[in-house]
């Protein structure tokens, strides 16, 4: 009864650590779904940003300009200065470095049509103030977007004007100009996810334009790839094919990378490329995926973290990775409904 006791206590205290590590976050204000995300450290503590993106009623006329901030610590949402211009986008690109947030590319739409843009906006979070930066060499959006050494930012693929390109372009931050890497080998591709992890790229899926004569005019792509960024030429990328990811190739999964923890993180998606209302270019609505993976740049293994997730929903721009958890804001939940909740997931599971 003793060695019983004891272990039920364990557990108590065990849940009530974990409890107090993952504080109720409030939702956004307002829903929103193909919404660029963000973390940084402002004035000592984790804050975790969300910017523009497509309301609830997933016309051309709900795409935002709003920005809003969470601090990880107490859960709170917060309405920032919207991001400057008359007009939101989606499919933007947006990451934390050098104690600014950067926010890149993506698509302005219109009533019957849109462009792909070059903009680039730096935020401020301390003093709540914008600044434009300069224009990337090659419109883009939903790219994967990733850090390193807090002075390059990197655009790995994506969609631009003239169709889906493999360039992979760096801005760095010291001199304040881009310049072209070696681009991706694989099939050209829009809204796949990844992450930059100390030296290393991974992405994997999204879609790509259909080869064939008839419809859908997009369809998923399973590939996964490995960049490594080459430490004396950070133009220089070594791309080598990874093993298929569990589960089924999806587009704009949630996706985003731990140096911590050796790992870049996968959740949600859909198998169905689909247009911004949530309705696959072949005509269907499309519905999130449950699964939650990752993939460990130790092992060089994928990882199955949740078969089943709670509440999956699709249409992200990425993941962000706290000390303990995994958190994305916004997105589409089933029947394509865009929220503004801030989802919360534990980093946990077993390599496959």
């Amino acid at each position: 009864m003793k060695k019983f006791s004891a272990t039920v206590l364990l557990l108590l205290v065990s849940g009530l650590l974990l409890a107090a590590s993952e504080p109720d976050v409030e939702p956004l204000p307002d829903a929103v779904s193909n919404n660029a995300v963000a973390m940084l450290k402002v004035h000592g503590q984790v804050t975790l940003f969300s910017f523009m993106g497509i309301g609830a009623k997933k016309t051309w006329d709900a795409v935002t300009t709003e920005g809003y901030s969470l601090d990880a610590s107490s859960g709170k949402a917060y309405t920032i200065r919207p991001v400057p211009g008359t007009a939101g986008r989606i499919g933007a690109m947006a990451a934390g470095a050098a104690n600014r947030v950067f926010l890149l590319g993506g698509y302005v739409v219109h009533q019957g049509g849109g462009k792909v843009v070059t903009d680039v906006d730096m935020y401020d979070p301390e003093h709540d103030r914008w600044f434009r930066g300069p224009d990337i060499p090659v419109a883009v959006g939903d790219a994967v977007i990733g850090v390193y050494r807090d002075r390059y930012i990197y655009l790995v693929g994506g969609r631009s004007n003239e169709g889906l390109i493999s360039d992979v372009q760096i801005y760095d931050l010291e001199k304040n100009r881009w310049s072209a890497a070696t681009p991706i080998p694989g099939v050209p591709v829009f809204g796949h996810a990844g992450a930059l992890v100390d030296d290393t790229i991974v992405y994997v899926d999204g879609a790509r334009k259909n080869p064939g004569t008839g419809p859908p005019k997009f369809i998923a792509v399973d590939e996964c790839w490995k960049g490594t960024i080459d430490h004396h030429d950070p133009k220089k990328i070594e791309w080598a094919k990874l093993p298929s990811h569990p589960g089924t190739a999806r587009f704009r999964i949630a996706a985003g990378g731990s140096e911590k923890d050796d790992r870049i993180y996968f959740s949600g998606g859909t198998d169905s490329p689909h247009d911004y209302n949530g309705i696959g270019y072949d005509g269907k609505p499309s519905e999130p995926s449950p699964l939650t993976f990752a993939f460990n740049l130790r092992t060089g293994r994928w990882e199955v973290l949740d078969e089943k997730t709670p509440d999956p929903t699709m249409d992200h721009r990425g993941l962000l990775v706290t000390r303990d958890n995994l958190v994305m804001i916004g997105g589409m939940e089933a029947g394509q409904k865009v929220t503004g909740r801030v989802t919360v997931l534990p980093k946990q599971g077993k390599a496959k």
